[in-house]
């Protein structure tokens, strides 16, 4: 008897993309079924029954493997999306919880939406009387916080009100400290970078706050797939010797994957089609075929165009049942779309990597990611948001970018690679001077917190004193002002705590906010601003009240900003020669200006004028690598008039690569190359960490410089661009908009920078 194939709903789309040739890999990965345990018999009788209440029968053996390990120290979970993470670290909370009634549980996780997701699916447990969760951010109104820390035993929050609404005020809080059994950290790899170094910190002053109650608890920890996760954990926790669980024994859905290279435009140039309009296409087409999909892109822009893009190509009932989701809404926004998707109103949503994390939004059909996201190990995890009822489609959609087509070029290596590992820096010394000034404020500073704060908590603190900030008495190091709120002052992600309110001038309705970092490029007066799909005209942008008035926009044009970038050397750290240059790292200044912008049309993206803007500026100190190259250019004739072009080549190039090799995202690095910087006095190539202090990951990029020359040369060699490559390097961090760049001369000096390599070894200087 004949077996007739079922036909997927993106059959069509996929065949669609074979015939023109946008689709350039197609390959199917099997599933595989699940191993399955019994529950386990210590588990007392309440916690059986509230499994048995929601309707879990078995455990995947991971599972019940996590639930033993949790009670024999620090343990870390690293196994794939959906593979029931959640339970690891419900099991051994809930069994604490219900038998000890003073017990105390905290659970963190990096973003509101994870919060709200959480305190759903313990209601599953039908466990109303023993355990009694409660959300505690930003959102909980201020009349209801008292009474949360009285009488809830497992509070769920982010690390953001750990830090500054929580710890500072831990004496109101001490019969949660004196209780306090086991800290949940989920998410965890998402703690990386700058905002993985700060939430280093505020784990060291949550377990600081314990102690001072008399409680020393358990943590665990839950993450996506990464290469180090015990590293992960003991950076992040300060504590050692975790177990890890990272067999995953779920069932995984048989998983179609798709790379989709939007099509050329002009082949002389290398330019091609928009993938946020290919995005926006490819999201149609899986919503019109009944494919419920996830669109994911990292720029919250980005989220807003593939929407409205996405809005017009749908009939009117299927173009009401998608959405957005970013930062920057309002809470009654995000808990609308959150609530719309997991009962199933919605069948499409556009997101930035907020929806990345394990939060449940119902079953999905299609995954779709466009552009690279930064790591492989954040692309695996949005992919696996699909593929809940058996079948799944993930789907990755290029950029111009020239690492988004160098993959393109080479799918299998491309889909082969490893995940990446976790890279943070606890000790970075302006975030732990940071932080230390926050333990001060929570507790005078003493010999005592060595064992948490690490042995360089001394020396800071007196540095500290120094500056004035905090002063050493007979109990240790205080604040120097009694009133001072040092944690307000500390942002623990990569943007500013400062931000701006974005407001309806027709109707006065706070309709989201922004970081004041990003206001200055974004809802500058005149700017076209996309918010829920929606455009609007900044009208007024007031730095002394911090607000932006905006009015809806159906205008047919859009806005574009015009930067100046420059970096000044602040102190030399350590330099080399190699590969025929002087190699530098240290200290840089940052310095970028807002000087105006540029209205340009929908359709053809024509420029129809520039517009000139008068903001502050804004600096920051942060680290660099840089190198020198004028000995490299006088050794052989090089053009002048193609040196600047081949510079910014070479710059975007590298920048391109350098996350391979520091396993960073691409964002959190920039850089600037000019034919004669006023302190170096010739041509300079500056690669700089992209937040302030910087957490070291340029001196990846300084340690492993020959290989970023010859990875560089590699991408930049593969470019198909026949003439000026003038979009395929950009960077994210460029601010020279629209600059052609030289492909031929930064291959030329890529060229002799690798003959250098080979023929004269690095000499190592101080």
């Amino acid at each position: 008897m004949s077996t007739v194939r079922e036909i997927e709903p993106w059959e069509a789309l996929l065949e669609s993309g074979r015939s023109d040739e946008r689709l350039v890999h197609d390959d199917l990965y099997d599933g595989r079924a699940a191993r399955l345990v019994p529950i386990p018999p210590e588990l007392s009788w309440n916690v059986a029954a509230a499994l048995e209440q929601a309707g879990i029968e078995h455990l995947y053996a991971h599972q019940a493997d996590a639930l033993h390990k949790a009670f024999d120290g620090p343990t870390i979970i690293t196994t794939g999306t959906a593979s029931g993470k959640s339970l690891c670290f419900q099991l051994p909370t809930l069994e604490v919880l219900t038998s000890d009634r003073h017990a105390r549980a905290l659970y963190l996780y990096p973003t509101k939406a994870l919060a709200q997701d959480q305190a759903r699916a313990l209601q599953r447990f039908g466990l109303h009387k023993a355990i009694r969760p409660a959300i505690y951010d930003g959102d909980t109104p201020r009349a209801e916080r008292s009474a949360i820390r009285k009488r809830s035993n497992l509070i769920i929050t982010n690390p953001d009100m750990l830090h500054i609404g929580i710890l500072p005020h831990h004496a109101a809080w001490g019969d949660f400290f004196a209780n306090l059994a086991f800290v949940v950290v989920d998410e965890a790899h998402v703690y990386r970078g700058v905002f993985g170094s700060h939430v280093a910190n505020v784990l060291r002053r949550l377990r600081r706050a314990a102690a001072i109650h008399g409680t020393e608890p358990r943590f665990l920890l839950a993450s996506a797939t990464i290469a180090n996760p015990v590293e992960l954990a003991e950076r992040l926790t300060g504590l050692l010797d975790f177990n890890v669980v990272d067999q995953d024994t779920a069932p995984r859905a048989t998983r179609r994957v798709a790379i989709w290279n939007p099509p050329l435009l002009d082949e002389q140039l290398g330019v091609r089609a928009s993938a946020l309009y290919e995005a926006a296409e490819v999201f149609a087409e899986l919503i019109s075929s009944g494919a419920r999909t996830i669109c994911f892109m990292k720029s919250r822009k980005g989220v807003e165009l593939i929407l409205r893009h996405a809005v017009d190509r749908l009939e009117p009932e299927l173009a009401e049942r998608i959405a957005p989701y970013r930062a920057g809404y309002t809470p009654a926004q995000r808990h609308e779309i959150e609530r719309r998707l997991t009962s199933g109103e919605l069948l499409g949503v556009v997101a930035t990597d907020a929806l990345e994390l394990g939060i449940d939004i119902g079953e999905l059909d299609a995954a779709v990611c466009v552009t690279f996201p930064g790591t492989v190990a954040s692309l695996k995890q949005m992919w696996g948001r699909a593929g809940r009822r058996g079948r799944g489609l993930a789907v990755y959609i290029a950029g111009e970018d020239a690492l988004d087509q160098f993959f393109c070029r080479h799918p299998d290596d491309f889909l082969a690679r490893p995940v990446e590992a976790a890279i943070l820096d606890p000790e970075s010394p302006e975030i732990y001077a940071e932080h230390l000034l926050c333990a001060a404020h929570e507790a005078p500073l003493t010999e005592a917190d060595e064992a948490i704060l690490g042995p360089r908590w001394h020396q800071h603190a007196q540095e500290l004193t120094a500056a004035g900030l905090l002063r050493e008495r007979a109990t240790g190091f205080v604040p120097k002002r009694a009133d001072d709120y040092p944690a307000a002052r500390v942002s623990l992600r990569s943007a500013s705590a400062d931000s701006f309110v974005l407001i309806d001038g027709a109707s006065g309705e706070v309709i989201g906010t922004i970081e004041a970092a990003r206001a200055y490029s974004t809802v500058h007066e005149g700017a076209v601003y996309l918010h829920l799909g929606r455009s609007y005209h900044v009208l007024e942008l007031d730095l002394g009240a911090r607000r932006a008035v905006l009015e809806p926009f159906d205008g047919d044009y859009f806005t574009q900003t015009k930067r100046e970038i420059m970096t000044y050397i602040e102190r030399l750290g350590q330099r080399r020669t190699t590969c025929g240059v002087t190699l530098s790292y240290g200290s840089v200044v940052y310095s970028e200006a807002v000087l105006g912008y540029q209205r340009k049309g929908l359709q053809d993206h024509s420029v129809i004028d520039f517009l000139t803007l008068d903001l502050p500026i804004v600096e920051f100190q942060t680290r660099a690598l840089w190198y020198e190259l004028d000995e490299l250019i006088d050794a052989e004739p090089f053009p002048p008039a193609a040196l600047l072009g081949a510079l910014h080549a070479l710059e975007h190039g590298q920048i391109a690569v350098l996350p391979l090799i520091a396993m960073c995202d691409r964002w959190d690095i920039g850089g600037l190359s000019t034919n004669a910087h006023p302190q170096t006095g010739g041509p300079t190539i500056f690669i700089y960490d992209g937040h302030p202090g910087g957490i070291g990951i340029t001196r990846r990029g300084f340690e492993q410089f020959e290989r970023l020359v010859t990875d560089a040369q590699r991408l930049i060699g593969e470019c198909q661009c026949r003439s000026g490559c003038p979009s395929c390097v950009q960077s994210p961090k460029c601010g020279n908009l629209n600059e052609p760049l030289s492909k031929r001369g930064s291959l030329e000096l890529l060229h002799r920078m690798t003959v250098t390599t080979s023929t004269r070894p690095a000499a190592a200087e101080g």
